[in-house]
């Protein structure tokens, strides 16, 4: 705890042997989180990036109240929700329809890997992953993301589900072909 409070001095002076410690202590964690957000890898490198910007610019307001692991996360969200919000992603709706929601079973999602669940999510919207994301991920209410998204209360529930509907068509999808592909026999 010392050896931290330390780093979190130096690098509030300025020190770049600390910023590289704190970097390396967090760098590959943050990075799966602004992956959740990005819409690919180099996306969430950028934010990655920009994160660490903000994280080394302000470490001086850290009150050591929680976790610095917290705070750091807390920063690179906000910096993928800026992205969001700069680049003003508003694409069409996708068109969800009505589709036959067949009963598929939780063991499914169980053999996936967390990587191909990750390129699922990251397959949504900008929009779509970012309200699924911050719902379930971050476990933010409806009123929180609209307030920090800039929507109402309504949008952000109406786009979590159309996230999980367009999830589930997606898994549904994905087991469907393995289990096409797994009835041949070679």
């Amino acid at each position: 705890m010392k050896d931290l409070k330390n780093i979190i001095e130096n690098c509030a002076s300025g020190d770049s042997k600390a910023q590289e410690t704190l970097y390396n202590m967090f760098a590959p964690k943050m990075f799966g989180v602004c992956l959740r957000y990005a819409k690919d890898s180099t996306e969430a490198e950028d934010n990655l990036q920009d994160g660490f910007v903000k994280v080394f610019t302000n470490i001086k307001k850290f009150r050591h109240e929680g976790s610095l692991e917290g705070w750091v996360r807390r920063i690179m969200v906000n910096v993928s929700l800026e992205k969001y919000r700069k680049q003003n992603m508003l694409y069409p709706v996708e068109d969800v329809g009505i589709y036959d929601t067949q009963k598929y079973s939780d063991d499914i999602i169980e053999k996936m890997t967390a990587d191909e669940l990750l390129k699922l999510v990251q397959e949504l919207t900008p929009r779509y992953r970012m309200v699924f994301n911050l719902y379930v991920i971050e476990g933010l209410s409806h009123k929180e993301i609209s307030e920090e998204m800039e929507i109402s209360i309504g949008t952000s529930k109406s786009n979590l589900a159309r996230a999980r509907d367009i999830l589930k068509r997606k898994v549904q999808k994905l087991y469907n072909s393995v289990e096409t592909n797994s009835n041949y026999s070679v």
